[in-house]
């Protein structure tokens, strides 16, 4: 089964997904997508074992979702918002401000996973949403995108941890960078290690 354009036809559907739960730096990062007038069905073809993509296969596809949806936007939540609020409600206040960002207001949410603080726009919860609608898979690919080049950008200045390699994520070289140098201002202070 392909992935969908629609969960009703003719509906204003913006897909919505974060990236950046589970790291240990940075912000958590959302995306909002309403696909085109053409649909975007090529998407579907380049989220073939999408979790084993490049980082430059997803950047192509982000350049062409950019180009050709209707809307879309990115939101964010800080560090700071993250530990006073949790990660929870932290990654759907980052979805709240990708929705609110939107130059076109959608009629309807699709958002990714299984829990979400209601919007004004009504919405459905899709667990693997990313795999059965294509907004929500643009949403992922903008979101991941999107904050990995923030963590780019950190890993010039805090270069002792790795995130030009581990984004931010738990891996063993950042646990142990962590270990020898301690924490910095991107690091969540409240998640375990």
């Amino acid at each position: 089964m392909g992935l969908k354009l629609h969960a009703i036809k003719g509906r204003i559907e913006a897909g919505v997904d974060e990236a950046g739960r589970g790291c240990l730096a940075g912000p958590v990062t959302a995306a909002a997508v309403i696909p085109g007038s053409a649909g975007m069905a090529w998407l579907k073809d380049g989220l073939n074992d999408s979790k084993q993509m490049k980082a430059a296969a997803r950047q192509s596809l982000r350049a062409r979702i950019e180009a050709e949806a209707a809307a879309w936007a990115v939101g964010w939540a800080t560090v700071e918002e993250i530990e006073t609020l949790n990660i929870l409600k932290a990654s759907h206040l980052a979805m709240h401000r990708a929705i609110d960002a939107l130059q076109v207001r959608p009629e309807f949410l699709l958002v990714d996973g299984n829990r979400f603080q209601p919007h004004a726009i009504p919405h459905g919860c899709e667990i693997k949403g990313d795999g059965r609608f294509l907004s929500i898979a643009a949403a992922s690919i903008l979101a991941k995108t999107h904050r990995d080049d923030l963590m780019l950008s950190l890993a010039q200045t805090f270069p002792v941890y790795g995130w030009d390699r581990n984004k931010g994520y738990p891996t063993k070289a950042h646990k142990s960078a962590l270990a020898t140098h301690g924490v910095c201002k991107h690091h969540r202070s409240t998640f375990k290690w």
